[in-house]
Protein backbone atom coordinates (compact mmCIF):
# COMPACT_ATOMS: atom_id res chain seq x y z
CA UNK A 1 0.00 0.00 0.00
CA UNK A 2 1.54 3.42 -0.96
CA UNK A 3 2.19 6.54 1.25
CA UNK A 4 -1.33 7.71 1.40
CA UNK A 5 -2.96 4.78 2.51
CA UNK A 6 -0.54 3.84 5.39
CA UNK A 7 -1.18 7.66 6.53
CA UNK A 8 -4.69 7.69 6.69
CA UNK A 9 -4.79 4.58 8.19
CA UNK A 10 -2.92 5.18 10.66
CA UNK A 11 -4.15 8.43 11.20
CA UNK A 12 -8.03 6.93 11.65
CA UNK A 13 -6.52 4.34 14.32
CA UNK A 14 -5.21 7.34 15.88
CA UNK A 15 -8.38 9.61 15.75
CA UNK A 16 -6.42 11.88 14.86
CA UNK A 17 -8.08 11.91 11.24
CA UNK A 18 -10.42 15.24 10.20
CA UNK A 19 -13.96 13.98 9.19
CA UNK A 20 -16.16 15.45 7.03
CA UNK A 21 -19.76 15.36 6.52
CA UNK A 22 -21.97 17.26 3.00
CA UNK A 23 -25.13 17.79 3.89
CA UNK A 24 -26.31 17.86 7.54
CA UNK A 25 -29.91 16.52 7.38
CA UNK A 26 -31.62 13.52 8.62
CA UNK A 27 -28.90 11.48 7.55
CA UNK A 28 -25.77 13.71 7.67
CA UNK A 29 -26.00 15.27 11.17
CA UNK A 30 -26.52 12.58 13.29
CA UNK A 31 -23.87 10.64 11.58
CA UNK A 32 -21.64 13.91 12.28
CA UNK A 33 -22.61 13.66 16.12
CA UNK A 34 -21.88 9.56 16.00
CA UNK A 35 -18.24 11.04 14.76
CA UNK A 36 -18.05 13.40 17.70
CA UNK A 37 -19.02 10.90 20.15
CA UNK A 38 -16.42 8.15 19.33
CA UNK A 39 -13.75 10.86 19.80
CA UNK A 40 -13.05 12.65 15.93
CA UNK A 41 -12.84 15.98 14.95
CA UNK A 42 -15.89 16.85 12.74
CA UNK A 43 -16.19 19.36 10.14
CA UNK A 44 -19.73 19.69 8.69
CA UNK A 45 -20.93 21.65 5.59
CA UNK A 46 -24.61 22.54 4.38
CA UNK A 47 -25.24 24.81 2.09
CA UNK A 48 -28.27 26.25 4.95
CA UNK A 49 -27.68 29.39 7.03
CA UNK A 50 -30.47 28.38 9.12
CA UNK A 51 -28.97 24.66 9.92
CA UNK A 52 -25.32 25.85 10.22
CA UNK A 53 -26.56 29.05 12.62
CA UNK A 54 -28.51 26.04 14.91
CA UNK A 55 -26.22 23.53 14.90
CA UNK A 56 -23.01 25.90 16.31
CA UNK A 57 -24.84 27.51 19.11
CA UNK A 58 -26.39 23.35 20.32
CA UNK A 59 -29.70 23.97 18.81
CA UNK A 60 -31.35 20.01 17.02
CA UNK A 61 -33.26 20.50 14.35
CA UNK A 62 -33.68 16.58 13.88
CA UNK A 63 -35.77 14.44 16.29
CA UNK A 64 -33.50 11.76 16.56
CA UNK A 65 -30.57 14.28 17.86
CA UNK A 66 -31.62 15.98 20.93
CA UNK A 67 -30.49 19.70 21.34
CA UNK A 68 -28.41 18.90 24.40
CA UNK A 69 -26.30 16.13 22.79
CA UNK A 70 -25.83 18.36 19.97
CA UNK A 71 -25.18 20.95 22.42
CA UNK A 72 -22.40 18.46 23.79
CA UNK A 73 -20.66 18.02 20.54
CA UNK A 74 -20.10 21.56 19.96
CA UNK A 75 -18.64 22.43 22.80
CA UNK A 76 -16.41 19.25 22.84
CA UNK A 77 -14.77 21.87 20.38
CA UNK A 78 -14.27 19.03 17.86
CA UNK A 79 -17.43 19.94 15.68
CA UNK A 80 -18.06 22.70 13.99
CA UNK A 81 -20.53 23.27 11.63
CA UNK A 82 -20.03 25.26 8.02
CA UNK A 83 -20.80 26.37 4.52
CA UNK A 84 -17.57 27.06 3.44
CA UNK A 85 -16.64 24.12 1.26
CA UNK A 86 -13.18 25.15 0.74
CA UNK A 87 -12.71 23.29 4.34
CA UNK A 88 -12.86 20.09 2.70
CA UNK A 89 -8.49 21.32 2.49
CA UNK A 90 -8.17 19.86 6.06
CA UNK A 91 -11.00 16.83 5.84
CA UNK A 92 -9.10 13.23 5.69
CA UNK A 93 -11.96 11.73 5.22
CA UNK A 94 -15.43 13.18 3.87
CA UNK A 95 -18.86 11.40 3.75
CA UNK A 96 -21.48 12.63 1.68
CA UNK A 97 -25.08 13.16 2.73
CA UNK A 98 -26.48 15.27 0.11
CA UNK A 99 -30.43 14.69 -0.93
CA UNK A 100 -31.19 12.68 -4.26
CA UNK A 101 -34.77 13.87 -5.02
CA UNK A 102 -36.64 12.80 -8.21
CA UNK A 103 -36.68 15.39 -11.15
CA UNK A 104 -40.78 16.17 -12.35
CA UNK A 105 -40.15 13.73 -14.93
CA UNK A 106 -39.42 10.74 -12.51
CA UNK A 107 -35.85 10.73 -13.27
CA UNK A 108 -33.19 10.77 -10.74
CA UNK A 109 -32.04 14.18 -9.66
CA UNK A 110 -27.96 14.35 -8.85
CA UNK A 111 -27.15 17.64 -8.90
CA UNK A 112 -26.35 17.76 -5.38
CA UNK A 113 -23.97 15.16 -6.02
CA UNK A 114 -22.17 16.96 -9.03
CA UNK A 115 -22.60 20.22 -6.87
CA UNK A 116 -20.25 18.20 -3.93
CA UNK A 117 -17.83 16.76 -6.80
CA UNK A 118 -17.00 20.09 -7.84
CA UNK A 119 -16.22 21.47 -4.80
CA UNK A 120 -13.91 18.42 -3.85
CA UNK A 121 -12.36 18.65 -7.24
CA UNK A 122 -11.41 21.98 -6.47
CA UNK A 123 -10.35 21.63 -2.88
CA UNK A 124 -9.73 18.23 -2.11
CA UNK A 125 -6.11 17.12 -1.05
CA UNK A 126 -4.36 13.91 -2.20
CA UNK A 127 -4.85 10.98 -0.03
CA UNK A 128 -8.71 11.94 1.13
CA UNK A 129 -11.07 9.21 0.96
CA UNK A 130 -14.38 10.32 0.03
CA UNK A 131 -17.76 7.82 0.80
CA UNK A 132 -21.08 8.70 -0.81
CA UNK A 133 -23.84 7.62 1.51
CA UNK A 134 -26.75 9.39 -0.80
CA UNK A 135 -29.17 7.21 -2.28
CA UNK A 136 -28.51 6.44 -5.85
CA UNK A 137 -28.29 4.13 -8.80
CA UNK A 138 -25.98 1.81 -9.41
CA UNK A 139 -22.68 2.84 -11.37
CA UNK A 140 -22.98 6.53 -10.06
CA UNK A 141 -20.06 6.34 -7.37
CA UNK A 142 -17.76 5.21 -10.66
CA UNK A 143 -19.81 7.88 -12.48
CA UNK A 144 -19.94 10.85 -10.93
CA UNK A 145 -17.19 10.51 -8.58
CA UNK A 146 -14.22 8.74 -9.89
CA UNK A 147 -14.65 9.47 -13.38
CA UNK A 148 -14.45 13.00 -12.73
CA UNK A 149 -11.41 13.36 -10.06
CA UNK A 150 -9.55 10.65 -12.88
CA UNK A 151 -9.82 13.20 -15.44
CA UNK A 152 -8.11 15.35 -12.98
CA UNK A 153 -5.21 13.05 -13.14
CA UNK A 154 -5.64 11.67 -9.77
CA UNK A 155 -5.40 7.62 -9.34
CA UNK A 156 -8.38 6.02 -7.40
CA UNK A 157 -6.79 3.75 -4.98
CA UNK A 158 -3.27 5.59 -5.08
CA UNK A 159 -4.19 9.31 -4.70
CA UNK A 160 -7.82 9.12 -3.38
CA UNK A 161 -10.02 6.62 -2.29
CA UNK A 162 -13.54 6.27 -3.15
CA UNK A 163 -16.71 3.90 -1.47
CA UNK A 164 -20.06 3.81 -1.13
CA UNK A 165 -21.95 2.86 2.11
CA UNK A 166 -25.77 3.66 1.96
CA UNK A 167 -27.17 5.44 4.80
CA UNK A 168 -30.38 3.46 6.88
CA UNK A 169 -31.56 6.07 9.06
CA UNK A 170 -35.15 5.70 10.27
CA UNK A 171 -36.25 8.91 11.71
CA UNK A 172 -37.86 8.05 15.19
CA UNK A 173 -36.68 4.48 15.69
CA UNK A 174 -36.08 4.02 19.27
CA UNK A 175 -34.13 0.97 18.73
CA UNK A 176 -32.02 1.37 15.98
CA UNK A 177 -29.35 4.16 15.75
CA UNK A 178 -26.60 5.24 13.20
CA UNK A 179 -23.99 3.09 15.29
CA UNK A 180 -25.89 -0.03 15.94
CA UNK A 181 -27.46 -0.09 12.57
CA UNK A 182 -25.36 -2.81 10.02
CA UNK A 183 -23.89 -0.51 7.58
CA UNK A 184 -23.22 -1.86 4.05
CA UNK A 185 -19.78 -0.53 2.23
CA UNK A 186 -18.26 -1.18 -0.97
CA UNK A 187 -14.56 0.09 -2.05
CA UNK A 188 -13.70 0.71 -5.60
CA UNK A 189 -10.38 -1.23 -5.04
CA UNK A 190 -9.34 -3.43 -2.45
CA UNK A 191 -7.05 -0.24 -0.82
CA UNK A 192 -10.52 2.35 -0.58
CA UNK A 193 -12.45 -1.02 1.18
CA UNK A 194 -10.03 -1.13 3.76
CA UNK A 195 -9.88 2.37 4.82
CA UNK A 196 -13.81 2.65 4.46
CA UNK A 197 -14.12 -0.42 6.85
CA UNK A 198 -11.52 1.33 9.08
CA UNK A 199 -13.25 4.44 9.59
CA UNK A 200 -16.86 3.34 9.60
CA UNK A 201 -15.63 0.74 12.23
CA UNK A 202 -14.87 3.51 14.77
CA UNK A 203 -18.45 4.79 15.19
CA UNK A 204 -20.33 1.70 13.73
CA UNK A 205 -20.98 -1.46 15.45
CA UNK A 206 -21.47 -3.79 12.16
CA UNK A 207 -19.64 -3.09 9.12
CA UNK A 208 -20.60 -5.39 6.09
CA UNK A 209 -18.04 -5.30 3.38
CA UNK A 210 -19.30 -6.02 -0.36
CA UNK A 211 -17.30 -6.64 -3.49
CA UNK A 212 -18.38 -3.48 -5.60
CA UNK A 213 -19.60 0.03 -4.66
CA UNK A 214 -21.96 -1.22 -6.94
CA UNK A 215 -23.60 -3.93 -4.59
CA UNK A 216 -23.59 -1.62 -1.89
CA UNK A 217 -25.48 0.83 -3.84
CA UNK A 218 -27.61 -1.76 -5.38
CA UNK A 219 -28.63 -3.15 -1.63
CA UNK A 220 -30.14 0.04 -0.69
CA UNK A 221 -32.65 -0.46 -3.79
CA UNK A 222 -33.15 -3.41 -2.80
CA UNK A 223 -33.82 -2.81 0.24
CA UNK A 224 -36.80 -0.01 -0.04
CA UNK A 225 -37.69 -1.88 -3.03
CA UNK A 226 -38.54 -4.96 -1.34
CA UNK A 227 -40.81 -2.67 0.95
CA UNK A 228 -42.51 -0.39 -1.82
CA UNK A 229 -43.38 -3.58 -3.71
CA UNK A 230 -44.83 -5.13 -0.34
CA UNK A 231 -46.62 -2.58 0.39
CA UNK A 232 -48.36 -2.03 -2.28
CA UNK A 233 -49.37 -5.53 -2.29
CA UNK A 234 -51.16 -4.82 0.88
CA UNK A 235 -52.54 -1.60 -0.01
CA UNK A 236 -54.04 -3.58 -3.02
CA UNK A 237 -55.23 -6.73 -0.69
CA UNK A 238 -56.83 -3.58 1.70
CA UNK A 239 -58.77 -2.20 -0.87
CA UNK A 240 -60.13 -5.67 -2.18
CA UNK A 241 -61.05 -6.16 1.19
CA UNK A 242 -62.84 -3.10 1.65
CA UNK A 243 -65.00 -4.37 -1.88
CA UNK A 244 -65.41 -7.65 -0.09
CA UNK A 245 -66.56 -6.76 3.09
CA UNK A 246 -63.99 -8.21 4.95
CA UNK A 247 -61.63 -6.22 7.42
CA UNK A 248 -57.92 -6.32 6.10
CA UNK A 249 -56.62 -4.91 9.93
CA UNK A 250 -58.20 -8.20 11.38
CA UNK A 251 -56.63 -10.35 8.01
CA UNK A 252 -53.56 -9.23 8.82
CA UNK A 253 -53.41 -10.10 12.80
CA UNK A 254 -54.44 -13.58 12.00
CA UNK A 255 -51.81 -14.24 8.65
CA UNK A 256 -49.14 -12.87 11.22
CA UNK A 257 -49.44 -15.57 14.00
CA UNK A 258 -47.58 -17.96 11.79
CA UNK A 259 -44.10 -17.87 12.65
CA UNK A 260 -42.78 -18.71 9.25
CA UNK A 261 -43.18 -17.54 5.91
CA UNK A 262 -45.15 -14.43 6.48
CA UNK A 263 -44.07 -10.77 7.47
CA UNK A 264 -46.50 -8.18 8.24
CA UNK A 265 -47.08 -4.81 6.16
CA UNK A 266 -49.58 -2.69 6.76
CA UNK A 267 -52.29 -0.13 4.67
CA UNK A 268 -52.12 3.38 4.37
CA UNK A 269 -52.90 6.61 3.19
CA UNK A 270 -49.60 6.43 0.83
CA UNK A 271 -45.61 6.05 0.90
CA UNK A 272 -43.54 8.98 2.17
CA UNK A 273 -40.38 9.55 3.88
CA UNK A 274 -37.05 9.91 0.76
CA UNK A 275 -36.47 6.73 0.32
CA UNK A 276 -39.76 4.13 -0.35
CA UNK A 277 -41.63 6.84 -2.91
CA UNK A 278 -37.69 7.43 -4.83
CA UNK A 279 -35.60 4.49 -4.50
CA UNK A 280 -37.40 2.13 -6.60
CA UNK A 281 -37.73 5.02 -9.31
CA UNK A 282 -34.05 5.10 -9.35
CA UNK A 283 -33.54 1.57 -9.89
CA UNK A 284 -36.29 1.65 -12.74
CA UNK A 285 -34.70 4.21 -14.66
CA UNK A 286 -31.44 2.26 -14.15
CA UNK A 287 -32.73 -0.62 -15.12
CA UNK A 288 -34.45 0.63 -18.43
CA UNK A 289 -30.73 1.81 -19.85
CA UNK A 290 -30.56 -1.90 -20.09
CA UNK A 291 -33.50 -2.59 -22.04
CA UNK A 292 -34.84 -4.40 -18.79
CA UNK A 293 -38.03 -3.01 -17.68
CA UNK A 294 -39.43 -4.00 -14.18
CA UNK A 295 -42.96 -4.45 -14.09
CA UNK A 296 -43.13 -4.65 -10.35
CA UNK A 297 -42.01 -1.62 -9.86
CA UNK A 298 -44.40 0.36 -12.17
CA UNK A 299 -47.29 -1.57 -10.70
CA UNK A 300 -46.16 -0.72 -7.09
CA UNK A 301 -45.35 2.83 -7.37
CA UNK A 302 -49.03 3.42 -9.66
CA UNK A 303 -50.56 1.40 -6.74
CA UNK A 304 -48.97 3.55 -3.96
CA UNK A 305 -49.49 6.76 -5.78
CA UNK A 306 -53.15 5.90 -5.85
CA UNK A 307 -53.80 5.18 -2.14
CA UNK A 308 -54.55 9.16 -1.35
CA UNK A 309 -57.22 8.99 -4.72
CA UNK A 310 -58.83 5.80 -2.23
CA UNK A 311 -58.85 8.05 0.94
CA UNK A 312 -60.21 10.69 -0.61
CA UNK A 313 -63.40 8.39 -2.48
CA UNK A 314 -63.73 6.65 0.86
CA UNK A 315 -64.38 9.98 2.29
CA UNK A 316 -66.92 10.81 0.05
CA UNK A 317 -69.11 7.68 0.19
CA UNK A 318 -68.91 8.04 4.81
CA UNK A 319 -70.24 11.72 4.50
CA UNK A 320 -72.98 10.64 1.90
CA UNK A 321 -74.10 8.09 4.43
CA UNK A 322 -74.73 11.49 6.62
CA UNK A 323 -76.38 13.57 3.90
CA UNK A 324 -73.16 15.58 3.11
CA UNK A 325 -71.52 16.10 0.13
CA UNK A 326 -67.59 16.61 0.27
CA UNK A 327 -67.83 19.95 -1.63
CA UNK A 328 -67.87 22.69 1.42
CA UNK A 329 -67.78 20.07 4.22
CA UNK A 330 -65.25 20.67 7.10
CA UNK A 331 -62.73 18.30 7.22
CA UNK A 332 -59.64 18.19 9.38
CA UNK A 333 -56.78 16.28 8.87
CA UNK A 334 -54.89 14.69 11.74
CA UNK A 335 -51.21 14.27 11.35
CA UNK A 336 -49.23 15.54 8.29
CA UNK A 337 -45.56 14.19 8.49
CA UNK A 338 -45.27 10.71 6.82
CA UNK A 339 -44.48 8.79 10.06
CA UNK A 340 -45.62 9.07 13.64
CA UNK A 341 -43.68 11.28 15.85
CA UNK A 342 -41.49 13.35 13.53
CA UNK A 343 -41.83 16.70 12.12
CA UNK A 344 -40.48 15.07 8.49
CA UNK A 345 -42.82 16.12 5.87
CA UNK A 346 -40.94 15.26 2.81
CA UNK A 347 -42.96 12.90 0.32
CA UNK A 348 -45.95 12.80 2.87
CA UNK A 349 -49.10 11.29 1.42
CA UNK A 350 -50.65 13.69 3.71
CA UNK A 351 -50.32 16.27 1.43
CA UNK A 352 -51.24 15.05 -1.53
CA UNK A 353 -54.63 13.96 1.00
CA UNK A 354 -54.64 17.32 1.88
CA UNK A 355 -54.61 18.62 -1.73
CA UNK A 356 -57.12 16.47 -3.34
CA UNK A 357 -59.88 17.39 -0.31
CA UNK A 358 -59.08 21.32 -2.00
CA UNK A 359 -59.93 19.90 -5.59
CA UNK A 360 -63.43 18.49 -3.91
CA UNK A 361 -64.18 21.75 -3.08
CA UNK A 362 -63.66 20.84 0.74
CA UNK A 363 -62.71 23.27 3.30
CA UNK A 364 -59.68 21.65 5.03
CA UNK A 365 -57.67 22.22 7.83
CA UNK A 366 -55.00 19.88 9.51
CA UNK A 367 -53.52 19.61 13.03
CA UNK A 368 -50.13 17.98 13.63
CA UNK A 369 -48.07 18.75 16.72
CA UNK A 370 -44.64 18.06 15.01
CA UNK A 371 -45.45 19.10 11.36
CA UNK A 372 -46.11 22.62 12.29
CA UNK A 373 -46.56 24.19 8.81
CA UNK A 374 -46.53 23.30 4.76
CA UNK A 375 -46.43 24.75 1.74
CA UNK A 376 -49.30 23.72 -0.28
CA UNK A 377 -49.16 23.08 -3.91
CA UNK A 378 -49.80 26.55 -5.20
CA UNK A 379 -46.91 27.83 -2.30
CA UNK A 380 -49.00 29.17 -0.06
CA UNK A 381 -47.77 28.65 3.70
CA UNK A 382 -50.18 26.45 5.45
CA UNK A 383 -50.58 26.37 9.67
CA UNK A 384 -51.52 23.57 12.27
CA UNK A 385 -54.90 24.09 13.79
CA UNK A 386 -53.99 24.69 17.20
CA UNK A 387 -55.01 21.24 19.62
CA UNK A 388 -58.73 21.85 20.46
CA UNK A 389 -61.43 19.17 21.38
CA UNK A 390 -64.35 21.65 21.13
CA UNK A 391 -63.48 22.90 17.71
CA UNK A 392 -62.76 19.17 16.36
CA UNK A 393 -66.01 18.21 17.33
CA UNK A 394 -67.35 20.76 14.80
CA UNK A 395 -65.94 18.88 11.95
CA UNK A 396 -67.82 17.12 9.57
CA UNK A 397 -65.32 14.39 9.06
CA UNK A 398 -61.73 13.71 10.87
CA UNK A 399 -59.58 11.74 8.72
CA UNK A 400 -56.27 10.43 10.39
CA UNK A 401 -53.41 9.96 8.28
CA UNK A 402 -50.14 9.98 10.85
CA UNK A 403 -50.59 8.09 14.02
CA UNK A 404 -48.63 10.35 16.51
CA UNK A 405 -48.39 8.07 19.65
CA UNK A 406 -49.12 11.27 21.97
CA UNK A 407 -52.76 12.24 20.43
CA UNK A 408 -55.93 11.35 22.62
CA UNK A 409 -57.78 9.16 20.15
CA UNK A 410 -60.13 8.09 23.26
CA UNK A 411 -61.16 12.01 23.61
CA UNK A 412 -60.96 12.21 19.59
CA UNK A 413 -63.43 9.13 19.20
CA UNK A 414 -65.78 10.62 21.93
CA UNK A 415 -66.32 13.51 19.75
CA UNK A 416 -68.71 11.56 17.64
CA UNK A 417 -67.91 12.83 14.31
CA UNK A 418 -66.80 10.52 11.71
CA UNK A 419 -63.61 9.79 11.44
CA UNK A 420 -61.87 8.02 8.64
CA UNK A 421 -59.45 5.82 10.18
CA UNK A 422 -56.20 5.37 7.69
CA UNK A 423 -53.60 3.63 10.13
CA UNK A 424 -56.13 1.67 12.00
CA UNK A 425 -55.48 4.32 15.04
CA UNK A 426 -58.88 3.66 17.05
CA UNK A 427 -58.89 0.26 16.66
CA UNK A 428 -59.78 0.00 20.24
CA UNK A 429 -62.54 1.96 19.80
CA UNK A 430 -65.56 -0.39 18.06
CA UNK A 431 -67.56 2.88 17.29
CA UNK A 432 -70.25 3.47 14.61
CA UNK A 433 -68.75 6.60 12.96
CA UNK A 434 -64.75 5.18 13.11
CA UNK A 435 -64.19 4.02 9.78
CA UNK A 436 -61.02 2.37 8.74
CA UNK A 437 -59.47 1.83 5.31
CA UNK A 438 -59.63 -1.81 4.10
CA UNK A 439 -63.44 -1.98 5.50
CA UNK A 440 -66.11 -1.63 3.95
CA UNK A 441 -68.89 1.46 5.18
CA UNK A 442 -71.46 -0.83 4.25
CA UNK A 443 -70.16 -3.48 6.57
CA UNK A 444 -70.03 -0.77 9.20
CA UNK A 445 -73.16 0.23 8.67
CA UNK A 446 -74.44 -3.47 9.30
CA UNK A 447 -72.56 -4.21 12.32
CA UNK A 448 -73.92 -0.58 13.55
CA UNK A 449 -77.48 -2.14 12.61
CA UNK A 450 -76.87 -5.27 14.39
CA UNK A 451 -75.96 -3.82 17.71
CA UNK A 452 -78.87 -1.37 17.66
CA UNK A 453 -81.10 -4.58 17.05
Amino acid sequence: MNKHYRTLLDAIETKNAVLGVVGLGYVGLPLAVEMVKQGFRVIGIDLDPVKINKINKGESYIHDISSDTLAQAVQSGRFKATDDYSSIRDIDAISICVPTPLSENQDPDTSYIVMVVDQIKRYMKKGVLITLESTTYPGTTEELIQNELEKLGYVVGEDFFLCFSPERVDPSNIRFNTFNTPKVIGGTTEACLSLGMAVYSKYVETVVPVSTPKVAEMSKLLENTFRSVNIAFINEMAMMCDRMGIDIWEVIDAAKTKPFGFMPFYPGPGIGGHCIPLDPMYLSWKAKGFRFYSQFIELAQSTNDNMPYYVVNKTSKILNEYAKSIKKSNILVLGMAYKPDISDLRESPGLEVYELYKDSGANVEYYDPYATSFRDKNGVTVYSVEYDLEKFGSYDCIVLVTNHSDLDYGAIASLGVPIVDTRNAFKEFKLPHIYKIGHSVQQVIEQEALTVG
